[in-house]
């Protein structure tokens, strides 16, 4: 039989079984899609060549421990786990996001730190940490369009391609994101600048 014409279900099937060379097609068939959905989320070759390792250790380990339950979907589940890892990658990034509203207005006051007292540098710093929190605390769509966006600062033409949906529906994701960290802030008695946040 000729692995290179197998399907993916066999071939998963195949190398569940034991046979080596099964994965190996798999492997050579979506290396380069792999690649190519981190490096559109990271920008970085080098991060990029690693996370594709990552990918398919990955997906290794979980099919020899019998916990792959993705049968005839080779595809979207390997492009699932390229996806988590490289955001998974900007998640451990300890850099916060520059969260700007529709208007183009910055979340913070621009003003200098140079001119501000420490308690106030430091209050910022504290309002920083908390909207990271509320971030992660917003729905899984919303959350990785905020992270795109801001922390890797895609376009949403590149986030629209990352994650498989129109670009409409990426500004939707945005927008709801958006209202959604609002509220936070204002249930939290957080000081926000009232030319971004109108009542």
């Amino acid at each position: 039989m000729n692995n290179n014409q197998t399907n993916d279900s066999k071939l998963v099937s195949l190398y569940i079984k034991g046979n080596e060379e099964s994965f190996e097609v798999l492997l050579n068939r979506y290396k380069s899609k792999v690649f190519t959905t981190i490096f559109l989320i990271v920008k970085d070759r080098y991060v990029a060549e690693d996370l594709t390792q990552d990918t398919f250790v990955k997906a290794i380990k979980t099919l020899r421990s019998g916990r792959y339950n993705e049968e005839g979907k080779f595809k979207p589940w390997i492009l699932r786990i390229a996806h988590n890892l490289a955001i998974d990658y900007f998640r451990k990034n300890k850099r916060y996001p520059t969260i700007v509203m529709e208007d183009g207005s910055n979340v913070f006051n621009t003003l200098e730190f140079a001119e501000r007292p420490f308690e106030t540098f430091q209050l910022q710093q504290d309002t920083k940490k908390k909207l990271k929190a509320f971030i992660e605390e917003l729905p899984e769509n919303q959350r990785e369009v905020i992270m795109m966006r801001h922390y890797m600062e895609m376009s949403f033409q590149d986030i629209a391609e990352a994650t498989n949906v129109s670009i409409n529906t990426a500004l939707g994701r945005m927008r709801y994101a958006l209202i959604n960290l609002r509220k936070k802030m204002k249930q939290h008695n957080i000081a926000y600048d009232q030319n971004i946040y109108p009542s």
